[in-house]
């Protein structure tokens, strides 16, 4: 089992940057694949981004392409989310997941195989 703590969220104007850590207990992390995960109010939790276990293969959705960048450090137990150029529509919770299937497939972009999630840390884009 792994649990999964996020921190770095916080309240920044659009244009702004913010980078959110997730930690992971435990020391199988490199054994996961990690996401991230986003809920604004009244919605649906969707996909940001994921990373592969190594970290050479990473996925994004179309809304964070270009902006965004997931990493990890296997070492430190530790995945990363990048967020520049933010925009008042990137106003969420943003959570960490920890998948432990086999092989990345297009259940990548859903929340249902993702086997641990974290508490979330509030993200909130200024106009």
């Amino acid at each position: 089992q792994v649990q999964l703590v996020e921190s770095g969220g916080g309240l920044v104007q659009a244009g702004g940057s913010l980078r959110l850590s997730c930690a992971a207990s435990g020391r199988t992390f490199s054994s996961y694949i990690m996401g991230w995960f986003r809920q604004a109010p009244g919605k649906e939790r969707d996909f940001v981004a994921a990373i592969s276990r190594s970290g050479g293969n990473t996925y994004y959705a179309d809304s964070v392409k270009g902006r965004f960048t997931i990493s990890r450090d296997n070492t430190k137990n530790t995945v990363y989310l990048q967020m520049n150029s933010l925009k008042p529509e990137d106003t969420a919770v943003y959570y960490c997941a920890a998948a432990q299937r086999l092989l990345i497939g297009s259940w990548l972009y859903g929340r249902d195989d993702y086997d641990y999630w974290g508490q979330g840390t509030q993200v909130t884009v200024s106009s």
